[in-house]
């Protein structure tokens, strides 16, 4: 059997990336006059100069989870990952989301798929306590094959409580969350392995379908502004595409993570079934990690305390790089 990447799926992570590149070169323009931009392109959310506070806004899709539930015929959760992984990106930065706008662009408008839709989105804004003040639905046949689910989340937090990494140092210790599995990302692989492998009904040794483990909605990470505000927290990670590669949008320094979380069944059968490398499964999956703090050591109990399942996974390294105990993740 030859082995499963990610880019054979669909999906070239290096290519995105300079993709993106040649995209963010071309907006040069800058606002003139009062709430400007702060900060530059590249970390997880957007902010925007408020007098005192800042705005912030990011946005995100559910992706090819789409696909999952069509075949699952269950399109109840997936409302709640559209709004999980908007506000898991402004948590990073320790920023309250507070509103949100949700996009569907299908080839064809199902009552009964966007009534189980409404269900997820209500179930998502209630776990992030935040409004749903509108939305855009575009009906594009000949454009669309089937319904894409995206959003775009406003944030707001005190300029002075704002999180990027700038304070990140070497020997801080990197604390890792448990994801309720696959989250939002990596389903073009996950699907591929299934699809040709498997089925979505074949049930894995935890008595669960695939179909199942796949549809697992996004944990939302409400408790970081809590961590933030009883804690020193230097920096904080949304562990979603490209896997591991993410903590490098926090710091230049390294991020050895030598004792990970244990990842959920989910994704060993993943890795044995589409003979997938360990180095593919980890810059593709949050392999069970899907939120982290790097903090100071003399946080590490206190953010134990408020977060359930919370481990510290590592720490880090003068060296810049992101590390497992025997693999470099690049």
């Amino acid at each position: 059997m030859n082995s499963t990447t990610y880019r054979e799926a669909g999906v070239d992570i290096d290519l995105e990336a300079t993709a993106i590149r040649a995209l963010i070169k071309n907006l040069t323009y800058k606002r003139k006059g009062s709430f400007r931009m702060v900060g530059g392109v590249g970390h997880y959310a957007g902010l925007i100069d408020f007098g005192e506070m800042v705005l912030a806004l990011t946005t995100d899709g559910v992706g090819t989870k789409m696909l999952v539930a069509d075949h699952m015929q269950d399109w109840s959760t997936v409302g709640i990952d559209c709004i999980a992984m908007n506000v898991n990106d402004l948590y990073v930065m320790n920023v309250e989301p507070v509103a949100f706008v949700d996009y569907i662009a299908t080839d064809k408008l199902s009552i009964d798929k966007m009534a189980q839709i409404g269900i997820g989105l209500n179930e998502g804004a209630r776990q992030a306590n935040i409004d749903i003040v509108g939305g855009e639905t575009a009906s594009l046949r000949g454009l669309v094959n089937g319904l894409d689910l995206a959003g775009t989340c406003l944030g707001i937090q005190k300029k002075d409580k704002i999180i990027t990494g700038n304070s990140i140092q070497p020997g801080d210790k990197i604390i890792g969350v448990p994801s309720t599995g696959v989250h939002s990302n990596g389903l073009s692989l996950a699907r591929t392995v299934v699809e040709k492998y498997a089925d979505y009904n074949e049930r894995l040794k935890n008595g669960r379908t695939l179909g199942e483990e796949l549809l697992t909605p996004t944990r939302i990470y409400y408790e970081s502004l809590q961590v933030a505000s009883a804690c020193t927290v230097h920096g904080m990670c949304h562990i979603t595409g490209g896997g591991l590669l993410n903590f490098r949008r926090l710091s230049r320094y390294g991020f050895l993570i030598d004792t990970p979380i244990t990842p959920p069944e989910i994704f060993s059968w993943i890795q044995k079934t589409g003979d997938i490398s360990q180095m593919e499964m980890y810059r593709t999956f949050n392999m069970g990690m899907g939120y982290a703090y790097v903090v100071p050591t003399e946080s590490v109990a206190g953010v134990q305390n408020i977060v359930r399942g919370a481990k510290t996974v590592g720490e880090i390294t003068e060296e810049p790089g992101t590390w497992l105990p025997d693999i470099e993740i690049t």
